[in-house]
């Protein structure tokens, strides 16, 4: 079973963003969106918040919290998450089509129907 590849995340009990270096030749403005994005989740829900390409490509957004996290707000995850993929739609779609075409040696054509 193939696992996934993650992009980037960010931990608020550490308070420290990673960017996976498989990913350093981004374009800087999409490595520091990625970067903006990652710490405001976790600076105003908490937890651990992570970016990871499924084994076909697609991008999703995974929360997680210690146990013993009682600031972590779960509801709040949800509706963030569910904001951050309205408003950042475009970045996502570009991002699994960069990751088909570069990682999963898809053509364009190949990977421009997977994101329809």
């Amino acid at each position: 079973m193939e696992q996934n590849v993650v992009l980037c995340g960010a931990n608020s009990y550490d308070q420290k963003y990673y960017l996976n270096q498989e990913f350093s030749a981004l374009p800087d403005a999409v490595k520091q969106e990625l970067q903006i994005m990652c710490v405001w989740f976790t600076e105003d829900i908490g937890g651990i918040l992570t970016l990871e390409f499924e084994p076909d490509g697609t991008l999703i957004m995974k929360t997680t919290a210690d146990d013993m996290d009682y600031y972590y707000d779960d509801i709040g995850a949800g509706l963030k998450l569910h904001q951050l993929q309205r408003q950042k739609r475009e970045l996502m779609s570009s991002l699994e089509m960069y990751y088909r075409v570069m990682f999963l040696n898809k053509t364009v054509e190949e990977a421009g129907k997977e994101i329809l």
